[in-house]
């Protein structure tokens, strides 16, 4: 292999400039519908009480956890297919695409019947008692049919974003993220379903979102000759590549699950407060998360075409522009932290709280934004084993710190800014080190899929 560091030089600097944008400013978009649909659904059902929202919170935890471990349908999808379109190989794209969307739909069905059979225990298991237990059950159980869709959609998105088109997945957010809010509006309050109502209007929408999916490939396959029935061996490798992957996710999930086991020992306020910093950090990351989509796709389809260099110099290019988008996302946040939590409570004790660790949120923007994109780079580059075995030393990381703020923390304001610290701080620094001494090697550039 050619030294990237020599050769890297003669790639043009404004291609990759045009080749980043042409692909992160749409997935920028795309990506924070998604939080934008769990902002919607904060602020509706927020103004339903804090037991309604603290409900809401900890369904979303668990809910986000299955997801979240699904999302290897996407992050396995994208560079398998990037990869054969490098080589000049569509059929080959378009059929690894369509394994992916059979894998999604198979296991999309085998989770939602156990997450709708199992919901209270699921609950339970997390702590919630009273009314916000009941609220959290409702949620969580009415969610469940999106949750195929949901499955679906990340199958249908890695199949587009790895043929080098984020566009379209951009115009399916949109539209709907517009029919979430429509359906959630008129369930909740027009036919008074509360929290069940958030849960049916989003499930619907998500279905909507699925179904352009499945017609878009279906057409693109039967235009090349691909055949709809799946390849249960490209199934079988596809989850072979997603094992991995889904072990690194797992160890985020994990992460994320236990801060709020944390933050549920500190009461309802803390918890209500908690849900809300947690979906403007997923807004906030999936912005971020834009220029790591880029990297699958590009990262991908370079190493498929035999360049390393250009990846090289991508790489560089959107480390630069992660820390950079993460200082200006940072210092908007900061502005904006005191009178952020008025938009979706009126209760003070939450408001407060939230200012706090938003502030913290903040501070750890630049650093989330170094670790996305080189995320994004080693997802593209097939480097699933190296992410998943870096995923569990991080975990062993943060672990500690969670445990010294349950015992010594307290239940205020005060401990839910030190929680943050912990999370937003603490857990990315690990996540840096481990993806960065990565980086600096080749050996994540000579991996393939394997």
């Amino acid at each position: 292999m050619p030294d990237s560091s020599t050769t890297a030089a003669v790639v043009p600097a404004g291609r990759n400039t045009r080749e980043i944008l042409r692909l992160a400013v749409p997935a920028f978009g795309a990506l924070i519908t998604e939080p934008l649909f769990l902002l919607a659904d904060s602020a509706i059902v927020g103004h339903l009480g804090v037991a309604q929202l603290a409900g809401v919170g900890l369904a979303s935890a668990v809910l986000h956890t299955a997801v979240g471990l699904m999302v290897f349908l996407a992050y396995s999808t994208t560079p398998a297919v990037a990869r054969a379109m490098g080589e000049g190989r569509l059929p080959k794209a378009l059929a690894a695409g369509r394994d992916g969307v059979w894998l999604a739909l198979v296991l999309g069905l085998v989770l939602a019947v156990a997450g709708f059979a199992g919901a209270e225990l699921l609950v339970d298991l997390m702590g919630a008692e009273g009314e916000v237990r009941q609220f959290a059950v409702d949620y969580l159980r009415w969610s469940m049919p999106g949750l195929v869709a949901m499955l679906l959609i990340f199958a249908g998105t890695g199949v587009l974003r790895g043929l080098q088109d984020t566009r379209t997945p951009l115009a399916v957010a949109s539209a709907g993220f517009t029919l979430n809010i429509l359906l959630n509006l008129a369930l909740v309050y027009g036919l008074n379903w509360s929290v069940t109502g958030s849960a049916v209007g989003t499930s619907i929408a998500q279905w909507a979102m699925a179904l352009v999916y499945l017609v878009i490939v279906q057409r693109s396959a039967r235009t090349h000759g691909v055949p709809l029935r799946p390849d249960w061996r490209g199934v079988r490798a596809m989850t072979r590549v997603g094992s991995w992957l889904m072990l690194r996710t797992l160890s985020l999930r994990i992460s994320i699950l236990a801060t709020v086991l944390v933050v549920t020992a500190q009461g309802s306020v803390n918890l209500a407060a908690h849900q809300l910093a947690m979906t403007i950090f997923t807004l906030l990351a999936f912005a971020l998360d834009a220029l790591a989509i880029a990297a699958q796709a590009l990262i991908g389809k370079e190493l498929g075409a035999a360049n390393p260099a250009k990846a090289r110099a991508l790489t560089r290019t959107m480390i630069r522009w992660g820390t950079g988008f993460g200082a200006v996302t940072g210092a908007l946040l900061a502005v904006a932290a005191p009178w952020t939590g008025a938009l979706f409570t009126s209760d003070a004790g939450v408001q407060s709280a939230l200012t706090l660790a938003l502030w913290v949120l903040a501070a750890g923007q630049p650093l989330a934004g170094y670790v996305f994109v080189l995320d994004g780079v080693l997802i593209g580059a097939g480097d699933a084993k190296y992410l998943a075995i870096a995923g569990v030393v991080n975990l062993a990381v943060y672990l500690p710190l969670l445990a010294a703020i349950r015992l010594w923390g307290d239940d205020g304001a005060t401990g839910l800014a030190w929680l943050w610290a912990a999370f937003a701080l603490g857990y990315m620094v690990a996540r840096a080190v481990t993806l960065g001494l990565r980086a600096k090697t080749d050996k994540w550039m000579v991996l393939g899929s394997s």
